[in-house]
């Protein structure tokens, strides 16, 4: 029985935020990944258009989350759910860290807006 432990999680740190990555084709899982995301206060990431559908579901805090150009503010126990192709920005005006659980297929792919492509190690 796969069973990642808390322990051995891997963490990557991109863009003002953390990923802590527990599921993905290095800790065993075939077709999807997860991790917990940790945006501190203050952070807002570039946007970024995904490859692949991801579930996004606030663990903890605030968050403005902008999808293909419309903003929502979404509060903890909020999912949002973004489609593959879709433009995503994350932002946390709030002065504490915001604590999300994100879940997509293997093999996600972000491209920023100057055209750089950024291939996730915690969702691959």
């Amino acid at each position: 029985m796969p069973v990642v432990r808390s322990s051995e999680a891997v963490t990557h740190e991109v863009h003002g935020a953390r990923f802590v990555s527990y599921a993905s084709p290095l800790s065993g899982s075939r077709e999807l990944c997860a991790w917990r995301g940790e945006i501190p206060a203050g952070t807002r990431a570039p946007a970024h258009t995904v490859s692949r559908e991801e579930v996004f579901h606030l663990l903890v805090g605030e968050l403005l989350m902008t999808l293909d150009g419309r903003t929502e503010r979404i509060g903890a126990g909020d999912t949002v759910i973004v489609h593959a192709g879709t433009t995503l920005a994350v932002e946390n005006p709030t002065d504490h860290t915001a604590l999300s659980w994100v879940t997509t297929s293997v093999g996600l792919e972000a491209e920023l807006a100057d055209g750089t492509r950024l291939v996730p190690p915690w969702a691959n």
